[in-house]
């Protein structure tokens, strides 16, 4: 999950790290998952209802929809950063 060359996570990488892990029941510690590694498949190994109850959850805590249909979710949802820089843009709260 984590290696030792993974940089640091951002306070809203260490919070939805927090939330995936909650919200999914997954048996990692928020601060293991490596910000850059992917969230689907081989990294993280969520599946798409995985990433379907993920975008659920950030669309209730931060106040925007990630929509099914959205052209870019496979860049939303490659990697924990690349969440975050996402959620980062759209939050409304």
């Amino acid at each position: 999950m984590s290696s030792s060359n993974a940089p640091p996570h951002s306070a809203l990488e260490a919070e939805l790290a927090g939330l995936l892990v909650t919200a999914l029941n997954l048996e990692v510690a928020p601060a293991e998952i490596d910000p850059e590694a992917p969230l689907y498949g081989d990294g993280l190994g969520l599946d798409s209802i995985d990433i379907l109850e993920l975008a659920l959850e950030v669309s209730r805590r931060y106040g925007f929809e990630l929509r099914s249909d959205d052209a870019d979710n496979e860049r939303i949802f490659h990697s924990l950063r690349s969440l975050s820089a996402h959620v980062a843009q759209h939050r409304v709260r």
